[in-house]
């Protein structure tokens, strides 16, 4: 196995404020890593220290087998990083952003590039179109092309298809599995549970910390939470009702559904059995990640939170 990224004790504090506390990662060459967690977690902090645009507190290892973080430009320069709002220049072309782009890299064949990029993204017919004119699907593929242009061994992408519609995502995807199919590594963080899914592994970060890793399948078992969904007439307005009961450590509506869910199965079991009858039907199931997750912000919240 080679680690494309090898890491310890990475941190990064703004002030007072602990924005990533003391995280580790192992990531596996040719591997998507889904980076989960709400907003404020700690992710867009962490991958810009990866890529160098930060220089953590402490942390050391490797990155694409150089030192990290004594290294760091270097391993910018192996590097394709995506940011989270489109950043490219509206009243250029995408053939001309993408020159800009060349340019910058220093790239040595600047117009064989651009082609070789705008083929390979499905950009070729567009070329002559203004960025500004592009919907958020395009514009997506443009800024991926712009940070893969120039052959990076690793990936960073920041929320890439926030704001992007399903058919535009489900392309994306494509395109990034393919990147990867070619060995490149591929570290991404978002919000979408059916995304995480996708990935070959995922890393949750929750208040800086780094609180499961693993397949969604092994974050799902080691999660050891037992599920039972209720269908029937308006079973979601059950959730606060029993979200108070012991036993239940997570009511959550799925649209006219409710999954309840707890760690103690004989608990859980006795909490909804009075609710066991006609008009609801209940069925024992797998957890899904957005339940696994909701969990882990429950279990991990401060203190203070807990008590509100």
């Amino acid at each position: 196995m080679t680690l494309a990224i090898d890491v310890e004790g990475l941190s990064k504090s703004f002030g007072t404020f602990k924005a990533v506390d003391n995280i580790s990662l192992q990531i596996e060459q040719g591997h998507i890593t889904g980076f989960l967690g709400p907003n404020g977690s700690g992710k867009t902090t962490s991958l810009r220290m990866l890529c160098g645009l930060l220089t953590p507190d402490t942390g050391h290892g490797q990155v694409l087998g150089l030192e990290f973080p004594r290294e760091a430009e270097a391993i910018k320069r192996q590097t394709g990083y995506m940011t989270q709002r489109f950043s490219l220049y509206e009243d250029l072309t995408i053939e001309e952003n993408l020159t800009f782009i060349a340019r910058v890299y220093r790239l040595a064949h600047v117009q064989d590039s651009v082609d070789q990029t705008l083929e390979r993204l499905g950009l070729t017919k567009r070329r002559k179109q203004l960025a500004g004119q592009l919907s958020g699907g395009w514009k997506q593929r443009l800024a991926l092309a712009a940070a893969v242009m120039h052959d990076p061994k690793l990936l960073l992408l920041d929320e890439p298809t926030a704001g992007v519609d399903p058919q535009a995502r489900r392309d994306f995807w494509d395109r990034i599995h393919g990147l990867a199919d070619e060995g490149m590594t591929v570290l991404v963080s978002t919000h979408y549970m059916d995304e995480a899914e996708r990935c070959h592994e995922i890393a949750y970060i929750f208040n800086g910390h780094l609180i499961a890793r693993g397949t969604a399948d092994q974050v799902i078992a080691e999660s050891r939470l037992v599920t039972f969904e209720a269908e029937g007439p308006r079973a979601d307005r059950l959730a606060r009702e029993l979200a108070a009961r012991p036993g239940v450590e997570m009511a959550a509506p799925f649209g006219e559904a409710l999954h309840v869910s707890g760690t103690d199965r004989a608990a859980l079991e006795a909490a909804i059995q009075s609710y066991r009858r006609e008009p609801y039907r209940w069925t024992e199931v797998q957890p899904t990640l957005e339940d696994v997750f909701i969990n882990l912000m429950r279990v991990h919240a401060p203190a203070e939170v807990k008590a509100a």
